[in-house]
């Protein structure tokens, strides 16, 4: 455990302290700049992943480059009671970002995903209880992994809640989802909060078990609580040398060094692509929120892109020579298609997405540029995961 501190963060005044885990990291590095500007007192809590933030942080993490300065910065696994507790002083409300995230990988590194996103939160919460009501908010970074495939509609038997694909069907190229009782495609709709969750992925069931964790305790120790099911989060920061990191960040490599591009499926698969600065504004929008009680709401953009719209993207802006492939594999785990229902956040909140895809991804793209080209990790992942049968 390290602590970089030039104070206690003990003072007294009216200004609000928040802790952030993850805090170094892509959307915690965001947040924390925001939450300057609002006059916030941002203590920063990271175990600098090398995953994440490579070998040597102070040199290679670009996201880390910007709290390492803060006056409040620990350096510590969340599992880590002690470091924990210690970031806890006299703080105010809880931005719980840490995290392993990735499907992939997820379904091979069982262990350290229970471990982390799981026994991590529990810690952190008993020493929020352990608190007594000191702790007004807690604030919980959730997924769309969750809802598994989510919300769909047959026109003849109304609306369903599959659960995974066949792989029968999958190996025979049919990727859609097809009616329970008369077979026929049915058509993807937004999905609501009040969804069914049926996780396919360890990585979904730990997001869950999050949620569920922090909003029953949250309710019990009368603590306001909120749950933000990202979407597919993308912008500039994110960690393109990590190959669970996304999408955008593994073909905007692979199409910088014009390299080969392989797509899974037939390419029609769909995510909503939420830029950064929205999702910080979702969760200053969840800290300064004055209503009392647990929620969970949906953040997205409300709009699906496919990833052949993805990858010819980053093809045109990087004038790449890159190979196109459409491989007809998928991974085991992935969901055919998913964008989120915004009605809730947007009544509540007063939510309202400001950067959609073609906008944001010209900005990722200028960002990508503009730093060193990342170390491609992406074909070790994939063997990884045909060592293991998860790739078919």
């Amino acid at each position: 455990m390290e602590h970089k501190q030039k104070n206690d963060h003990s003072d007294q005044t009216n200004q609000k302290h928040v802790l952030i885990t993850g805090g170094a990291g892509f959307i915690g590095s965001a947040l924390a700049l925001k939450l300057k500007t609002l006059n916030y007192n941002v203590i920063i809590f990271d175990n600098l992943s090398k995953q994440i933030h490579g070998g040597n942080p102070e040199k290679t993490s670009a996201t880390y480059s910007k709290v390492k300065n803060f006056e409040n910065v620990i350096i510590a696994d969340i599992r880590d009671r002690e470091a924990v507790k210690k970031s806890l002083i006299n703080v105010d409300a809880v931005v719980h970002l840490a995290a392993e995230t990735g499907t992939g990988q997820s379904m091979y590194n069982v262990v350290n995903y229970c471990d982390v996103n799981i026994q991590g939160t529990a810690i952190l919460i008993e020493e929020i209880l352990n608190l007594k009501n000191q702790v007004k908010k807690i604030i919980v970074a959730s997924s769309r992994a969750i809802y598994g495939e989510g919300l769909y509609k047959c026109k003849d038997h109304g609306s369903q809640n599959p659960g995974p694909r066949d792989h029968n069907k999958m190996t025979q190229k049919l990727f859609n989802h097809y009616c329970e009782h008369c077979g026929q495609e049915l058509e993807q709709l937004a999905t609501v909060e009040s969804t069914a969750s049926k996780p396919q992925s360890i990585y979904g069931v730990t997001k869950l078990a999050q949620e569920e964790l922090i909003l029953n305790a949250a309710k019990a120790a009368e603590i306001d609580a909120v749950a933000l099911r990202f979407q597919n989060v993308y912008g500039p920061g994110q960690a393109l040398s990590n190959p669970y990191t996304g999408i955008l960040s593994i073909f905007s490599t692979r199409a910088r060094e014009n390299k080969p591009i392989s797509i899974f499926e037939d390419g029609l698969e769909s995510r909503d692509f939420v830029y950064i600065d929205d999702i910080v504004e979702s969760l200053v929008l969840s800290l300064e929120n004055k209503t009392s009680g647990q929620f969970v709401f949906n953040v997205g953009s409300g709009v699906k892109t496919s990833v052949n719209e993805v990858v010819q993207a980053i093809i045109n802006f990087f004038k790449s020579t890159s190979e196109i492939t459409i491989s007809g594999q998928y991974r085991v785990g992935d969901i055919r298609h998913n964008h989120a229902d915004l009605n809730k956040i947007n009544k509540i909140l007063g939510f309202k997405p400001n950067v959609f895809f073609e906008t944001g991804v010209k900005n990722f793209l200028d960002w990508v540029i503009s730093q060193d080209k990342a170390q491609d990790g992406y074909e070790k992942s994939l063997d990884e995961l045909r060592q293991r049968g998860l790739l078919k």
